[in-house]
């Protein structure tokens, strides 16, 4: 069995990311090691965390969704099988501040527990968790409420 290999890069596309760039990569790495259990272990990750706006995600959202709006969070997966590596996960994670800050605003919370709780469900995704069906997405927002908790941070669902 290889050991679990996660290498996170960070990209920001907004000025109004780089201010908060350094509590954000701090989230993430605390994030990832609370999971490591969630991790396939013969499996490697090359994460990029792209911080960005309402535009791009407009634009990712209609080619990759066919959806004509903006969304806080998408998760891009492609598998790459190297028999001399093992399975690598490319997975591309985009952030929209705009929509962060608009829902931030509306429910009255943190914007890094916020994108806390963005990057637990996009990790999630990344190790085969989906909301396609109700039952799913059951599944996944206990787990997301689960791993929030172990930060200190409240159920986000009763908010809304």
């Amino acid at each position: 069995m290889h050991m679990k290999k996660i290498k996170v890069d960070f990209f920001s596309e907004s000025k109004k990311w780089p201010r908060r760039m350094p509590r954000i990569k701090n989230i993430t790495k605390k994030t990832i090691n609370k999971m490591s259990a969630y991790f396939k272990k013969d499996h490697r990750f090359e994460v990029s965390i792209i911080l960005t706006n309402k535009t791009k995600m407009i634009k990712l959202n209609k080619i990759y969704k066919n959806k004509q709006s903006d969304t806080d969070v998408l998760t891009f997966i492609s598998k790459n099988l190297n028999k001399n590596v093992g399975k690598i996960l490319y997975c591309d994670i985009f952030f929209s501040i705009d929509t962060i800050e608009k829902s931030i605003r509306r429910n009255k919370v943190s914007i890094y527990d916020h994108f806390n709780h963005l990057l637990i469900h996009s990790l999630l995704h990344i190790n085969g968790y989906d909301h396609k069906k109700n039952l799913d997405f059951k599944k996944m927002k206990k787990e997301e409420i689960k791993i929030l908790g172990l930060f200190g941070i409240s159920n986000p669902y009763t908010i809304q």
